[in-house]
C-alpha cells in the first residue's frame, strides 16, 4: 500500500507539475514581449526540466533521496511558475483593457430651476427642451430622451442664449452633457448653482479608428497623450486638461515631448467664428483635441493614449502616498478637503491630484502646474522604482485598470517592448513647452461669456514645429 501509495503521488505531482509548466510557456507567448529565439529557450529549457522530472521519478533506480528531492524542486518550480503567471495574466489583462476601448460613453442631464415646479422628467412630458447644437452627439441624445418621454425640442447657436431663455421661462429645461456642465462649474458658476438635474442618461457612440499607423520599432512616430478631467472612467467624453505631443524616434532612441497648456486659445477643428481653449475641445471628443493640435502644430498624430485623472488617486494610494515640496501654502481650488503646507510633506492620492492640477495659487498659472504634474510624476516613479514595490505589482496595475484607452494596439505595444528588451538602448529624453500670453477672450463653447485664456507665443508654436521636424526626419 505504500508503494502505491507513493506512485499515485508522483503521478499527482507530476500531473500538476506538467500543467502548470504548460500553462507557464503558454502565458509567456501570449504575452508576446520576446523574441522567438528566446521564447523557444524558455520553451526548451521547462521542457527539459519536465522531462528530466518524470524520467527521474518514474524509473525504479532512482534513489528515494533523488526522488524527493526532484518532487521538492517540482513543487518549487510550481509555485514559481504559479507566481510568475499571475503577473503575466495581470500584465496581458491591463494592456487589453488598455487597448480595446472601442466605445466612448457621454453622459447628460436635464437641468431645470431649483425654483421651479419639475421635479422628475415626467413632469416635463410635451414640454420644450433646449439642446446646444455644438453637441457632436446631439441627434442621437435627442433620440435617446425621447425613449423616455415626448418632448420638443430647441436648439442652440450657445449656450448664454440657451441659459437666458431658461432664467426667462422661455423653456422650462435644458439637456447639457455632463463634460459641459463640469466646463460651467468652473466658468458660469451662477447657472449651476441655480438649478437642478430631475434626470440624467448615456449614450455610447463606437469610436472611429483615425490612428496612421506605422512600424513603431523602426519608424519616427507622433503620440498624443491626453489627461482626461472626467469623474467617470476613461471612456467618458470630458475635457482634456494635460495635453502632451511624445515625438519618438526609434532609429536614435530620442524622444522629444512637447506640452500645450490646457488654456491655449486655439482654433477648433473644422469650426469658424471664436477661437477656444485647447482643454474645450475633449468635450466634443478625443479625435477633436488630436485634430486640433495636428492644425496647430502642422502635424500628423499616428497614435492617442488617454489616461483618466483618477488614475493619480488610485496609483498614489497603492504605493502609500508621495512626498512633495510645495513652495508655497494653499487650499486647493478643485479639493478644498486638501491643505497644501509650505515645504516638504507627504501627500495621499486625492490630495496629490489636486496639488497637480492646482493653478489660481501661482502667478504664472499654467506654467506653474506643469512644473507641479512633473514633480507628482517624478515621485511616483521614485517610489515605484523602489524593488520593494515590486511584490505590489499587481496591486498597482489593477489600480490603473480602466484608466488607460489608446489606440495603439496590442501587437504594437508588445513589438515596442521586444525592441526594447533586444536592443537595451537608454531614451534619451528632450522636453519644450508652448507658451502665451494671459487674457480675457469669447470662446467657441461658451460663446460671448468671457474667460481666461492663453494666446500663443507664435515663436514658440514654430520652434515646436521646427524641433518635431528635426526629430521625425532623425
Amino acid at each position: 500500500m505504500k508503494k502505491n501509495f507513493g506512485s499515485i503521488f508522483i503521478y499527482i505531482v507530476l500531473t500538476i507539475f506538467t500543467l502548470i509548466s504548460m500553462y507557464f510557456v503558454y502565458g509567456i507567448y501570449k504575452l508576446n514581449v520576446l523574441k522567438t529565439m528566446y521564447f523557444l529557450i524558455i520553451a526548451i529549457l521547462v521542457t527539459i526540466i519536465l522531462i528530466f522530472a518524470w524520467v527521474k521519478l518514474l524509473r525504479k533506480k532512482t534513489k528515494f533521496i533523488t526522488k524527493l528531492i526532484i518532487i521538492i524542486i517540482s513543487i518549487l518550480l510550481s509555485v514559481g511558475y504559479l507566481f510568475a503567471i499571475r503577473y503575466i495574466n495581470t500584465t496581458i489583462k491591463f494592456v487589453d483593457n488598455m487597448t480595446s476601448v472601442k466605445h466612448v460613453t457621454q453622459k447628460y442631464s436635464v437641468l431645470v430651476l431649483k425654483n421651479s415646479s419639475y421635479e422628475k422628467i415626467d413632469d416635463l412630458e410635451n414640454k420644450t427642451i433646449g439642446f446646444l447644437k455644438s453637441n457632436v452627439n446631439l441627434d442621437l441624445a435627442t433620440e435617446k430622451l425621447g425613449e423616455t418621454i415626448d418632448f420638443n425640442d430647441k436648439k442652440y447657436d450657445d449656450a448664454a442664449t440657451l441659459v437666458s431663455d431658461v432664467y426667462n421661462n422661455n423653456i422650462p429645461a435644458v439637456v447639457l452633457d455632463n463634460a459641459y456642465i463640469e466646463m460651467l462649474e468652473d466658468n458660469d458658476a451662477e447657472f449651476i448653482e441655480d438649478s437642478k438635474v430631475i434626470y440624467t442618461f448615456e449614450i455610447e457612440v463606437s469610436k472611429k479608428d483615425s490612428k496612421k499607423a506605422v512600424n513603431i520599432t523602426k519608424d519616427p512616430f507622433v503620440l498624443y497623450i491626453s489627461g482626461s478631467d472626467s469623474r467617470g472612467t476613461v471612456s467618458d467624453i470630458a475635457r482634456s486638461d494635460v495635453n502632451i505631443v511624445a515625438v519618438v524616434n526609434p532609429k536614435n532612441n530620442k524622444i522629444l515631448l512637447v506640452s500645450i497648456p490646457r488654456d491655449y486659445y486655439v482654433q477648433l477643428h473644422d469650426t469658424s467664428g471664436a477661437k477656444d481653449k485647447l482643454t474645450h475641445a475633449g468635450i466634443y471628443g478625443i479625435d477633436m483635441s488630436k485634430s486640433t493640435i495636428e492644425d496647430l502644430l502642422d502635424i500628423d498624430i499616428n497614435y492617442y493614449t488617454k489616461v483618466s485623472f483618477t488614475t493619480v488617486i488610485n496609483v498614489v494610494d497603492v504605493i502609500d502616498g508621495i512626498d512633495i515640496n510645495s513652495d508655497a501654502a494653499f487650499i486647493p481650488h478643485t479639493d478644498h478637503s486638501c491643505e497644501i503646507s509650505l515645504g516638504t510633506q507627504h501627500l495621499d492620492g486625492k490630495c496629490a491630484l489636486a496639488y497637480a492640477r492646482e493653478r489660481y495659487t501661482y502667478e504664472t498659472g499654467d506654467r506653474h502646474r506643469g512644473q507641479n504634474q512633473q514633480e507628482v510624476l517624478t515621485a511616483i516613479i521614485k517610489k515605484v522604482s523602489n524593488p520593494k514595490y515590486l511584490v505590489k505589482y499587481n496591486d498597482i496595475l489593477s489600480a490603473i485598470d480602466g484608466s488607460f484607452a489608446t489606440d495603439l494596439s496590442y501587437n504594437d505595444i508588445t513589438n515596442l517592448i521586444k525592441y526594447q528588451l533586444d536592443n537595451l538602448n537608454n531614451w534619451q529624453v528632450e522636453s519644450i513647452g508652448l507658451d502665451g500670453t494671459g487674457s480675457m477672450q469669447p470662446t467657441y463653447s461658451m460663446g460671448s461669456t468671457l474667460l481666461y485664456v492663453m494666446v500663443p507665443d507664435q515663436s514658440t508654436v514654430e520652434n515646436a514645429k521646427t524641433r518635431i521636424k528635426e526629430y521625425l526626419e532623425g
